[in-house]
């Protein structure tokens, strides 16, 4: 235990004529040799400003042996300099950090203060050697007084948890034994792949960062003020109008801006139709929906509990078969990937894309057109946009996650009239999901004709990766068929009935990650409308440059022998 006490004020030594001596010198004035003060991180002793009390210190206890470091009391605000202070006049280091620290609502303030951070000290959130806010600025965000802050900063100090130097602030001390560091947490993710040819993922080394960013920096300086605020839920009017150029000009999309809003993403835009109590296309309403007998399983579970129901149409080399469409009474809807269909690849046939707006205008119904790979086409020219042929019965659903990157979480919806009020009641007032700023950027880089450069150099990259997957197989594995290549960023390799499983397991075994055929099968597809093809989904887009090379010799190694 510590006496703090304060010395007695010294009387002024007289000389021998009897007049006072003068004061010794102000900054050897109340200090000992070997103490400190917490710091303010304001001024130095030597810029103290006049009329401040000097600082006052704590004597060892009487009966204790050995040297004992003395802690400060608390300094007086009086004469004190406001915060910032040194700042103004120039002086070098930081304030320190900001500091989280939850104090109870009643009780010692002081205590609490001092418990808070001891916890925040033990527990390793606070580092040794943490630089800690000046006790004032400490104070104001905590709404307690100065000299309380300054007093538990004081008492740590002397309890050896905080070290104080004039002038140089208040940090963490060293500590002789550290905190042990927290257990880690098990990921519940698997180990990176050796090789990685999954579908539908673009080759993420090649997102254009430069004018990406160059992009950004033009349409954040041009951009309103408002921009900056609550978002639109229909999405940023400069988006919307490159996109409506940029749509009928590339996709043959007829649209204008005040049709076209704004999501994150094609699941994004399926959950605003068919989930939630302002859904656009309940269930227990719009009757059953039809979808193509593959396609993605992620999709089907969506729309199932959306309580949707699903009937699946078998496929041919001509597409889904949407003659079956007149024969089902009960559905109104049906969802298609007419440029290249998801994943067996290939357009939907022209007489076939005629007959399903035939069938939507006759039922009154709606065709949802996901326009999956419709920018990438490498051996003839893009198929057109299905919307363009009845934009009031088609929904037009596109994204930026293959042409650009699907860290953007940037999508769009092409709506007949009819709808668009529904879906923006469906987002609600403000927009909760796409970014104001990433909106801006995309229409800036469209805008520019950086949008279509990327993808007319990514044209060229994944024929060229197509061209060397093709190619392989040619030269290792002959006999394997392989399909749906003509557009896209997959393929797919027809193998021989039964191969399937175990071809996936060899390719576990060596490190290789890529999809079976039957994953995208709809459960309910009947063996007799469309019998089951063992096959391999293979992206070839995933592999950064310096790696496909080995991921192709991984493939070839594992594809089964001719028979």
């Amino acid at each position: 235990m510590t006496d703090t006490s304060v010395d007695p004020p010294r009387t002024p030594r007289r000389s021998p004529a009897g007049a006072a001596e003068a004061p010794r010198p102000a900054a050897r004035r109340g200090h000992r040799p070997g103490t400190t003060r917490p710091d303010d991180g304001n001024a130095t002793a030597a810029t103290r400003p006049a009329g401040t009390r000097p600082t006052t210190t704590a004597r060892p206890a009487e009966g204790t042996t050995g040297a004992t470091r003395s802690a400060p009391s608390a300094p007086s605000t009086a004469g004190r300099s406001a915060p910032g202070a040194a700042g103004a006049a120039g002086s070098a280091g930081p304030t320190g950090a900001d500091l989280h620290l939850d104090l109870p609502a009643t009780g010692s303030r002081r205590s609490a203060l001092m418990d808070a951070l001891r916890e925040a000290i033990r527990s390793g959130r606070l580092a040794p050697g943490t630089r800690l806010p000046p006790y004032r600025a400490l104070a104001a965000d905590l709404g307690i007084a100065r000299n309380t802050a300054a007093d538990a900063y004081a008492e740590l100090v002397a309890e050896g948890w905080l070290t104080a130097r004039q002038g140089s602030g208040t940090t963490v001390a060293e500590r002789a034994e550290p905190v042990p560091p927290t257990r880690a947490r098990r990921s519940s993710r698997p180990p990176r792949p050796a090789h990685d040819l999954r579908q539908g993922q673009p080759d993420a080394a090649a997102f254009p960062r430069t004018a990406w960013l160059a992009a950004g920096r033009r349409a954040l300086t041009a951009a309103p003020n408002e921009a900056f605020g609550p978002g639109d839920p229909q999405g940023r009017r400069e988006l919307r109008d490159v996109l409506a150029d940029y749509l009928a000009r590339a996709r043959g999309v007829r649209t204008d801006p005040d049709r076209i809003v704004v999501c994150s993403g094609f699941a994004h835009a399926l959950r605003l139709l068919f989930d939630g109590p302002r859904a656009v296309l309940p269930a227990r309403t719009a009757g059953s929906l039809a979808v193509e007998g593959y396609g993605l399983a992620f999709h089907r579970g969506l729309l199932a509990a959306a309580g949707a129901t699903t009937r699946p149409l078998p496929l041919d080399e001509h597409g889904a078969r949407v003659g079956g469409l007149a024969e089902d009474p009960e559905i109104r809807t049906a969802l298609l990937t007419p440029a290249h269909q998801f994943p067996t690849g290939g357009p939907l046939h022209p007489g076939r894309r005629a007959a399903v707006v035939d069938w939507a205008r006759g039922r009154g119904g709606l065709v949802l057109e996901d326009d999956y790979d419709g920018e990438f086409r490498y051996d003839r020219q893009p198929v057109g946009a299905l919307q363009g042929l009845d934009p009031e019965r088609v929904v037009y659903l596109g994204t930026a996650s293959k042409s650009l990157s699907p860290a953007l979480r940037l999508g769009w919806m092409v709506l007949p009239d009819h709808l668009v009020d529904r879906v923006l009641a469906a987002k609600g007032e403000r927009e909760a999901w796409a970014s104001a700023l990433d909106q801006l950027t995309l229409a800036e880089f469209i805008d520019s004709g950086g949008y279509d450069r990327h993808v007319r150099r990514m044209r060229r990259r994944y024929r060229d990766r197509r061209d060397r997957l093709v190619g392989a197989l040619a030269e290792h594995a002959p006999h394997i068929e392989v399909t749906g290549i003509a557009a896209g960023l997959h393929a797919v390799l027809r193998l021989a009935p039964g191969t399937e499983r175990s071809v996936l397991k060899a390719a576990a075994y060596r490190g290789l990650v890529l999809d079976g055929l039957a994953d995208y099968r709809h459960p309910l597809l009947a063996a007799e409308a469309m019998p089951a093809t063992d096959g391999l989904v293979v992206g070839y887009a995933t592999p950064p440059d310096h790696a496909y090379p080995a991921a192709l010799e991984a493939l070839c190694a594992i594809l089964p022998p001719p028979l």
